[in-house]
């Protein structure tokens, strides 16, 4: 039996508070924040490790989704790591093809570390705090998107029950993540 083939075209993860776009960028610079756009994804718990695709909003105020299913792309006008808000990822879990590049999203757990490397070089780690999914027409649009408050990471793709007459999925997965603590090494060496 071969996985059903969620419509690339579709964009039902929400509506995005940005201005409509093309749905692929990789020009970083639309962006007006202080850090570093990220570049690329590292998930050991799944064993992902992929550069990034920058997608913008498109007209019908829904981010777009990667074209090539084995593809994550972030939503390159919203917050960066370290900015204050979420920086929001997206991937297909599957395709006609097979899986797609966040097919084992649902596996992670809380606890699990995700690190986003960014074009300055430098690393931004996050922890998985919870999985949530959500109907499709239910997204809690200002939780996910948020540009505003602590910095954060959304990871965002479809789940629940295929529907083939619709040619795609009823719900979204969307895992939620903050920024790691530096670990520490204990108390400081007697001299």
């Amino acid at each position: 039996m071969s996985a059903p083939e969620p419509a690339p075209e579709r964009t039902d993860i929400g509506t995005v508070p940005v201005h409509p776009g093309p749905d692929e960028t990789v020009d970083p610079s639309a962006s007006r924040t202080s850090h570093a756009a990220p570049t690329r994804i590292r998930i050991p718990a799944l064993g992902l490790d992929q550069g990034l695709v920058g997608l913008r909003v498109q007209q019908d105020g829904r981010l777009g989704v990667p074209k090539d299913p084995a593809r994550v792309g972030w939503w390159s006008d919203g917050p960066r790591p370290g900015d204050p808000g979420a920086v929001v990822l997206v991937g297909h879990v599957d395709s006609a093809t097979g899986p797609g590049a966040f097919h084992g999203l649902s596996s992670l757990r809380p606890g699990d570390k995700i690190t986003l490397r960014r074009e300055d070089g430098g690393n931004a780690t996050f922890t998985v705090r919870a999985l949530r999914q959500y109907e499709k027409d239910a997204l809690p649009d200002s939780q996910v998107y948020a540009t505003t408050g602590p910095p954060a990471l959304r990871l965002i793709t479809c789940g629940g029950t295929y529907d083939r007459g619709r040619g795609e999925y009823r719900d979204n997965l969307v895992v939620y993540a903050t920024p790691s603590q530096p670990r520490t090494s204990g108390s400081p060496k007697k001299q």
